[in-house]
């Protein structure tokens, strides 16, 4: 079990954290991973297209299709307005394409369960696709996604389906970035490039509302430039509100935390982390010069004390939020870690801070009176779990506090 530690002269003496669990199944490197569900599945997709939906209460497998021709660069969740097990799934890959899949507990229940490498042609089944857009896949760069702002004006979803939501990739031009609406299927916007600096590729981007109602678009381009994009007041036009030359290689990875603290964090392909304000009139930028190289896939836990990073050298790196100081480094993997992602776990229910007897909800009962699967679930919701995926095709999962 991996714990946090807050004083170095504490982390001198424990000894080196394990994972707490390994899933094996994929036959290929694992480039993306994503909790959904109130963290009762974890979804992962390899470099051969395959995605396996893990039961994580009894870490099985209980779905597994191939959903694209292609690398998946991207998996994202899109729950319903009411219930969170109506779910959508959503599925970048290289062959050009992002999908988008009904997956309810049905469409689960039909799935194939046999691993990528024991498929046969009986398991072609998969979920229902309701959509399909054709996309720029030539960078390697993953989609970003957002609830949509009512200040964008964009079509409104109906009352029982799933709320209206922006897709953001990059365009055909090199720095370019489309938004695209979800259900309707709407072009939105283009945003352009800074014609002022050099950019190159967009390598990442991230999504953000700020507390005005506004879509912030945050991207880091193959210049190690990082830019926020917000549209101009009574106008479509985008126009750059902050650009910082943060990295001297690529950027890899961007991810903000989108409450109270009102940052967004980068990594590259050199050993920099740079931390970005979000908010006008604050926009200092912090610098980290970690010394590894190579960060990618960084994630922001919920609660927003902590971020992690997967490293080419197959090392996970936890870091505070606060001061970009390492807190934490989880190794187990031999090979390098592409794809990270922490389980959402809402302010107040994490395990440690849940007495015997209160539940999440308040609901008094006791581990004597759960039967096993109920205390699995509830260890599943409560945990800050993180999932680490590897090139060599295995997930570690690692509890943190």
């Amino acid at each position: 079990m991996a714990t946090l530690v807050n004083q170095a002269e504490q982390s001198a003496t424990l000894p080196p954290a394990q994972p707490t669990y390994i899933l094996r199944g994929h036959s290929a490197q694992i480039h993306a991973v994503h909790f959904f569900s109130t963290n009762r599945y974890l979804i992962s997709g390899d470099a051969d297209g395959w995605v396996i939906i893990w039961d994580m209460p009894i870490r099985r497998p209980v779905g597994v299709w191939r959903a694209h021709t292609g690398s998946i660069l991207g998996i994202k969740s899109w729950p319903g307005l009411v219930d969170e097990e109506d779910v959508k799934i959503i599925t970048h890959g290289r062959d050009n394409k992002v999908h988008v899949w009904q997956l309810t507990q049905d469409d689960i229940s039909r799935l194939s369960t046999n691993f990528p490498a024991d498929a046969e042609p009986a398991d072609s089944r998969h979920p229902w696709l309701l959509h399909t857009l054709t996309v720029n896949a030539l960078n390697f760069c993953s989609f970003a996604t957002s609830p949509s702002p009512t200040s964008l004006n964009a079509p409104e979803s109906n009352a029982n389906d799933h709320p209206t939501i922006i897709i953001a990739v990059p365009g055909l031009q090199d720095g370019d970035i489309n938004l695209t609406t979800l259900p309707h299927e709407t072009r939105l916007a283009t945003i352009v490039h800074p014609a002022s600096i050099k950019t190159g590729m967009v390598m990442a981007i991230a999504l953000h509302i700020d507390p005005t109602d506004q879509l912030r678009v945050v991207v880091g381009y193959e210049s190690g430039y990082i830019c926020l994009f917000a549209q101009r007041t009574g106008s479509k036009q985008w126009e750059a509100i902050y650009t910082h030359e943060t990295h001297t290689q690529p950027t890899l990875s961007l991810d903000l935390a989108p409450g109270g603290l009102g940052y967004f964090y980068s990594s590259s392909a050199d050993a920099i982390i740079g931390r970005h304000a979000l908010l006008p009139g604050r926009r200092e930028t912090k610098i980290a010069k970690t010394k590894h190289a190579g960060q990618q896939s960084l994630v922001v836990r919920s609660d927003e004390k902590v971020f992690a990073t997967a490293g080419w050298d197959g090392r996970i790196r936890v870091y505070s939020t606060q001061s970009l100081k390492e807190l934490a480094v989880l190794k187990w993997h031999k090979e390098g870690c592409y794809a990270l992602a922490f389980a959402h776990v809402h302010s107040g229910e994490a395990r440690a801070g849940v007495r015997d007897g209160e539940g999440p909800e308040g609901n008094r009962i006791t581990g004597r009176t759960m039967t096993v699967a109920q205390q699995r679930e509830r260890k599943t919701k409560e945990t800050h779990w993180l999932a680490a995926g590897s090139k060599d095709g295995k997930i570690s999962l690692w509890e943190l506090y």
